[in-house]
């Protein structure tokens, strides 16, 4: 079996073997070279073996140039904009590889209806966010943030006998509220704590749950009501905006933190501030908000029983590379007309 990188070099080596008299690279989109949201420099060398790389700048100076023989988008941290005009703008479009799990950013029916075949890298940022997902429980239950603030204080001069924090792990329930691919990542990571696990999912996982000796709860109410920990892991849709509101915030218990690693539109964040000061649940621990990131007077920054995250789920050089190589892939398979890796489709 290939690696997602022998696979990408075999493949390229018969490309690289049929374009020999050419020797020209296929055209593909980024939306700038480093930058906030441009190809991260490490991984340009790797790309420009491959590709030829254009700008969005370089596409707006020399559109009638270059536009018609654009064949790939390389959607990083959701840049470049995907939007009508720009489909509009390429005819010879064929794939855009898109980082991370999520494609909420895309509009898949109209990219579609172009012909246009859209990919993403689920696998590799599976495990990362299952890991984030616990990093964020376990800090938040154990008042990490505050202890880390004690022990490094100048003002310190003797530990509190009787300070303690504000929860335990071992025994006690998580509810996961989406049992993908993350989800069940999570549940096994919570199983070697020793956690009561339940979980919320459109359809129940049979063979996932025998392995984590989860238990699925079909009515959403259900697990909110019994969850220490409620962990959000679905993806944004339609279906799914603002799943968590006002009354999924009053069926759970006062003693219950909230976790989101999904995406921020998923709740309704007036709700949560209201549910954080009336007391209603006792904390949040949040990858993920709406906006990214917030206005710097929300309500949220101000509460000292939230934790934010900077959405740092994928957030390091091994998985950014793997995200890299998955999308390469991707566009690879695109281009040449071959079956896309991580082909994702309008529902």
């Amino acid at each position: 079996m290939y690696s997602s990188l022998e696979r990408t070099q075999h493949i390229w080596i018969q490309i690289c073997d049929k374009m020999n008299a050419s020797k020209e690279l296929p055209l593909v989109l980024v939306e700038e070279i480093g930058g906030s949201y441009g190809v991260m420099e490490e991984h340009v060398d790797h790309l420009k073996e491959r590709f030829t790389l254009i700008t969005m700048k370089e596409l707006k100076e020399k559109k009638e140039n270059i536009a018609e023989n654009i064949v790939g988008i390389f959607n990083w941290a959701n840049k470049p904009d995907v939007d009508e005009e720009i489909l509009k703008s390429l005819p010879k479009l064929k794939v855009i590889a898109s980082a991370g799990a999520g494609v909420d950013h895309l509009n898949l029916k109209m990219i579609s209806s172009y012909g246009v075949k859209v990919a993403n890298t689920p696998n590799a940022v599976t495990n990362p966010t299952a890991d984030l997902a616990m990093t964020l429980l376990l800090v938040s239950a154990r008042s990490f943030l505050e202890g880390h603030k004690i022990a490094m204080s100048p003002d310190t001069d003797h530990f509190e006998a009787n300070w303690v924090s504000l929860g335990d792990i071992t025994g006690t329930t998580l509810g996961i509220i989406g049992m993908g691919r993350i989800g069940y990542k999570i549940a096994q990571r919570a199983k070697a704590f020793e956690m009561k696990i339940l979980y919320h999912n459109r359809r129940q996982r049979l063979e996932e749950e025998k392995s984590v000796g989860a238990t699925y709860c079909e009515n959403l109410a259900d697990l909110l009501q019994q969850s220490d920990y409620v962990m959000l892991v679905v993806n944004l849709s339609p279906q799914t905006e603002k799943l968590i509101g006002r009354k999924e915030f009053k069926l759970m218990k006062p003693s219950a933190t909230f976790i989101n690693v999904s995406r921020g539109p998923v709740v309704d964040q007036d709700a949560l501030v209201e549910a954080l000061i009336e007391g209603e649940i006792k904390a949040a621990a949040l990858d993920v908000t709406y906006p990214e990131p917030l206005p710097r007077k929300h309500p949220l920054l101000k509460l000292n029983n939230v934790i934010l995250t900077p959405h740092m789920g994928s957030a390091t050089h091994k998985v950014r590379r793997s995200m890299m190589e998955d999308m390469v892939q991707s566009l690879i398979d695109g281009v040449n007309g071959f079956p896309v890796s991580n082909e994702v489709t309008a529902k």
